[in-house]
């Protein structure tokens, strides 16, 4: 049974229905943990019950001294400052996107006969990412040695699969190198090679070949992953967006520009007057915006505004 301090029951008395951010204190005034919810009430009760879902938050609970919040108006901007509380604090507790330094990139190798593949720390040429599993990469990138190397023919791709990696001689490791860079420069080329490894794996599955149809699924769901971590952004990045979320108190409008929040604003009721007005002082804006991120911290700010964008109903959601 959890026992909660006098303290901690008024605090959890205190807290509001709204969307925010919740940070829990242990003794010495310490953050320990970052969380976001839709409702800050509710999220935060869980941890409080008899039976916690997870060993982690019987951990943690034990811990809690105090707890403090921060409301937002939207759980879009919820999750974006508990990203920026996280990387700014590291709480203990916290295992996600405190760690942006460690995420990797995949490099397309000049010849060396062991790797046509490899993984770097920081963006070289011929470089893919960034990427936040390294040991997704790491397994994708041996299997591919399995199917070295790719023939580039008549619109589509040959490979098969091979139980020990092929010895490339340098003009075949150049040729198949030739198609790594088409391949990961280039979506349509990615998906005909997805493609044409679903064949395969179809194939070796009627041939009762299990085992080899099971490499060529894995080889799939690496590629989909790198897929993802190199193009998901683009219809975000190369194009103006513009969210109406609805709020407790009305609407609150947002422009994205580049992935970014560029401007934001609050409405009790909203005119087309007023969604045009918005977007002028936007637009206003983009003229002299200028927004950098670290290319590797920027990768957990974008996915939460993707993420968030796909997760919307689409009359809220406006591609200019």
């Amino acid at each position: 049974m959890i026992e909660i301090s006098a303290k901690l029951k008024e605090k959890l008395s205190n807290i509001p229905y709204s969307p925010g951010v919740y940070k829990m204190l242990d003794s010495k005034g310490n953050i320990i943990y970052i969380g976001k919810s839709k409702c800050l009430k509710k999220r935060i009760k869980t941890y409080f019950t008899d039976n916690p879902r997870w060993e982690k938050v019987e951990k943690l609970v034990f811990f809690v001294d105090d707890i403090d919040f921060i409301t937002t108006d939207t759980h879009l901007e919820a999750r974006l400052l508990e990203c920026e509380l996280i990387k700014r604090i590291k709480p203990g507790f916290n295992s996600q996107m405190k760690n942006d330094e460690r995420y990797v990139y995949l490099k397309i190798e000049s010849y060396n006969r062991l790797n046509s593949l490899s993984i770097v720390p920081d963006r070289e040429d011929y470089t893919y990412g960034p990427f936040r599993k390294k040991h997704t990469l790491s397994n994708t990138i041996d299997l591919l040695k399995c199917i070295f190397p790719i023939i580039h023919k008549n619109g589509s791709y040959e490979l098969d699969y091979h139980i020990i990696p092929s010895v490339m001689d340098q003009d075949t490791f150049n040729e198949n190198r030739k198609i790594l860079i088409e391949v990961f420069s280039n979506m349509k080329n990615m998906k005909m090679l997805i493609e044409t490894l679903d064949n395969k794996m179809k194939e070796a599955s009627a041939l009762y070949r299990y085992e080899t149809a099971s490499r060529y699924r894995d080889i799939i769901q690496g590629l989909n992953y790198i897929n993802n971590g190199i193009w998901q952004y683009k219809k975000l990045m190369s194009r103006d967006i513009l969210l109406k979320i609805p709020t407790e108190q009305g609407f609150k409008l947002f422009f994205i520009l580049n992935g970014s929040i560029l401007l934001k604003k609050n409405y009790k009721s909203l005119s087309d007057e007023d969604i045009d007005s918005f977007l002028e002082s936007a637009y206003s804006l983009k003229e002299s915006a200028s927004i950098e991120l670290d290319e590797k911290a920027g990768i957990d700010f974008r996915d939460i505004i993707y993420s968030e964008i796909l997760s919307l109903p689409k009359d809220m959601v406006k591609y200019l």
